[in-house]
């Protein structure tokens, strides 16, 4: 089977810091896959607050995630803290991808931990159906 192999875009305009908790380990006593979906979901989440935005409320619309492929690099482990690098890209009619890089610090540099992207699509919840990307969802979010 092929492996996954993720190109990024060049430049993140946003980056956080997220603490790696106890309660992302796995048996194996690293992060497990499962947790590094929600660490994902955790930076997607301050991306969109960065730019005044809820998944709820994208320039009036809400999203929700179609696909997401997630490329593993190394290990994290509890203690150590997570640099999520998030950039909005290949916006269509009714959506968006949005770029993730995970990284931690051993010794003074950064490490690649995972690169991952999630296919996001413009919902209306209260319609129960896809709509159109807003004009200034584009704008914003690559800024």
């Amino acid at each position: 089977m092929p492996k996954i192999r993720l190109t990024l875009p060049e430049n993140f305009n946003y980056t956080t810091t997220i603490p790696i908790r106890i309660t992302d380990l796995n048996y194996g006593g690293h992060v497990g896959n499962d947790s590094v979906l929600s660490l994902i979901h955790e930076a997607r989440v301050q991306f969109l607050r960065h730019h005044d935005y809820t998944e709820l409320d994208t320039g009036g619309v809400g999203l929700i995630m179609a696909d997401t492929n997630i490329e593993f690099k190394n290990e994290l482990f509890y203690g150590e803290v997570l640099r999520a690098s998030v950039a909005a890209s290949e916006f269509s009619r009714v959506g968006f991808d949005l770029y993730y890089k995970l990284e931690k610090e051993v010794g003074e540099k950064w490490i690649p931990v995972v690169y991952a992207r999630t296919g996001m699509v413009c919902y209306n919840y209260s319609a129960k159906k896809v709509v159109s990307v807003p004009a200034e969802i584009c704008t914003r979010l690559l800024s």
